[in-house]
Formats: C-alpha cells, structure tokens, sequence
C-alpha cells in the first residue's frame, strides 16, 4: 500500500493542526506512509486525478474539521463545499465512493456538520464516527488516534521477515573407515609421570603464593580506603522540559499572528508563560500569564486588548506548548473580533533553547 494514511484540511481552517498531525504521523508510520492532498502533488499533474488515485491507494482517510470547514467561502463568495472543484469535497466524495474509511478529526471544539450542511457526494459523511485532538491533550489525543489507525495501516514488505533458506549445498561427513588393529603398546613405567606431577604441583603452589601476596592490600591502603567516601552512581539525566527561554528557530508567511520568544517559569503545575509578539522594530511584549499544565503541555491564554500601548485590540491568542527532543513545538491560536462577528487562524512554529 502506497499511502496508507491521507490527511485531508482547508488551509484556512486547520492548517496548524494538520501540518501538526502530519509530522506526527510521519515520525511513528514513515514518510512513505502519509499523504497530506494538494501538498504532495507534483506542479503539472492533474490534481483531480492525482486526488483519485491517491484516495484509491490510501487505507484511511483523516478528514480534519475545524469550526469554519462547512460556511467558509472562496473568493466569489460561493460556499466551497457547494463547489464541484473543491479539494475537499473530491477528496472525501472520493473516499465514501471507494468505500475506504473515513475518519473526521474535530479541532478548536468543532462540531460535525449536519447532513443538511453536506453537498449530495458527502451525506453519509455526517454519519461518521469522529475523534477529537484539543491542544492541552494533544499528544494524548494523537497517541488514542494512532493505536486506532494501526487496524488500517498494513506493514509494508520491507518489514515482513521471510523464512532464510540455505543456498549453499550441505558437506556431508565422509564414509566410517573401520579401526585398524593397533599393534600392543610396550608397558612404560610410571615413575617418571609421577615425579612430574609432585614437581609441577609445587610450581603451581608457588606461583599462586607470589601472587595472593602482591595483590594483599596493605593496612594503610585498608584504612584509607576505609575512610574514603564511596563513589556515587551517576544520576540519571533529568526528563525534557519547557521551562526556560525559547526563540522562534524561523519565520512563517504571518509572522505577525506568532511570537518570537517564550520565557517560561515555575515548577510542577505552576507554570507562568511570559510571551514576546513578532512585530517591527522590536518585539511586543504580550506580558505574562499563568499556564493550565496537562502532563508535559501547558496552555496561556494572552488577551492583547489588556496590554498597554497593543494594536491588536481585538485579538485574543490561545499559546500551547509541548516539549519535543531538546525542542519546543508551540501553536498559536488567534482570534479576532471584528464588528461583531469573528475570525480564527493559527501557526504551529519549532521553539529552540535561546538567551
């Protein structure tokens, strides 16, 4: 099976999270056995033909839903999902058509959609049995996910050990010759053996006495030694954690909507996450907030309309952080309240220790 696994989003929608889910799933399946749709396609390919042939070799399919995957509209203001051409849709309609499963995975606390939401080709979608990845449970939630996507992920050939057969014909021992009749030995006499035997047995009682009295520690070696203080077992080496101060190791096409820096303090569950904003000159500071710790992951919310001399007014950021390696992986989560209504995006950035 080429690619057992096919992640299926909307960039607009759930972008962090499946890139998140991606590197996840590549690190426990291998890269040969996740597809990521649009991602993997080679320019000058027809897509739609690449969607098919891709969802026929799949074994699953991941569809991630966030909040805005049934209203979100293209350009010309059609819902996508009312779009014949949407990827989306061909991607999935593809799937319930083969009969290969499909599993939908909730983000941001969506909601499955409705059947009166769904186009004809995905009706049956709704009836789906989901799972959900929240960000303080992430490597919980992806780990249940895993265990449950064994069941369709076949082992590829390379891991399948075939029985070793010898190539190599088999020596066979030549015939029994019979005994030939010995002519009778002349009787020696066995004085000489034992005058051998006394003498080689005092040479090995003397050897072993040099020995036994060159290594005899001395009295004030044993009283030394004695009072020395024992040697303590090295201790073994502390487990990963987030505190401490992380810089962002790049920059993304919105750098604006992440941050540069992390100072992270505490121990145990009181944790504090103090948060630098990427902006031009300098960075802004989003100032300091108390972090919600499930097990190695902790969670801070900033609401930029409370920092001094912020322009983003309206902007709440949702920061979630989980040790990976020596490094941090850490999403962002902006939401901005404009006039009433809302909008979401969010940035999944590799963290790395920095002054």
């Amino acid at each position: 099976m080429g690619n057992p696994i096919f992640i299926s989003y909307r960039r607009d929608d759930s972008e962090g999270e499946a890139g998140r889910l991606f590197d996840d799933l590549t690190r426990e399946f291998g890269s040969n056995s996740v597809f990521m749709d649009v991602a993997g396609i080679r320019p000058g390919v027809d897509f739609v033909q690449a969607i098919e042939q891709n969802v026929a070799d799949c074994g699953v399919l991941l569809a991630i839903i966030g909040p805005t995957w049934a209203s979100i509209a293209n350009a010309s203001g059609q819902r996508r999902l009312d779009d014949p051409n949407d990827f989306v849709v061909l991607e999935i309609a593809s799937a319930l058509k083969r009969e290969v499963p499909v599993i939908p995975v909730l983000v941001h606390a969506a909601k499955m959609p409705s059947q009166d939401q769904l186009p004809e080709s995905l009706k049956s979608f709704s009836h789906r049995n989901s799972v959900e990845l929240s960000h303080a449970r992430w490597p919980s939630d992806v780990q249940l996910l895993i265990e449950a996507l064994n069941s369709y992920v076949a082992p590829s050939k390379a891991t399948i050990q075939e029985p070793v057969h010898a190539t190599v014909p088999v020596q066979l021992p030549p015939p029994h010759q019979p005994a030939t009749t010995a002519p009778p030995a002349v009787k020696k006499s066995s004085v000489p053996w034992i005058a051998g035997i006394g003498a080689l047995v005092v040479i090995v009682a003397a050897i072993a006495i040099y020995l036994v009295m060159r290594h005899a520690p001395s009295p004030q070696a044993s009283a030394s030694q004695a009072s020395a203080p024992q040697a303590q077992a090295p201790r073994a080496p502390a487990p990963p954690s987030i505190v401490g101060t992380w810089k962002n190791a790049g920059s993304g096409r919105r750098a604006e909507d992440t941050i540069s820096s992390l100072v992270i303090s505490g121990s145990g569950s009181s944790l504090s996450m103090h948060a630098f904003g990427s902006c031009q000159p300098a960075p802004c500071d989003w100032g300091t907030q108390p972090a919600v710790v499930d097990g190695q992951a902790a969670t801070a919310t900033f609401n930029l309309a409370d920092q001094a001399g912020s322009a983003d007014t309206n902007r709440v950021a949702s920061v979630s952080v989980t040790p990976n390696g020596g490094n941090l992986d850490v999403m962002v989560h902006n939401t901005f309240t404009e006039q009433g209504s809302s909008r979401t995006n969010q940035a999944h950035r590799t963290f790395v220790p920095g002054p």
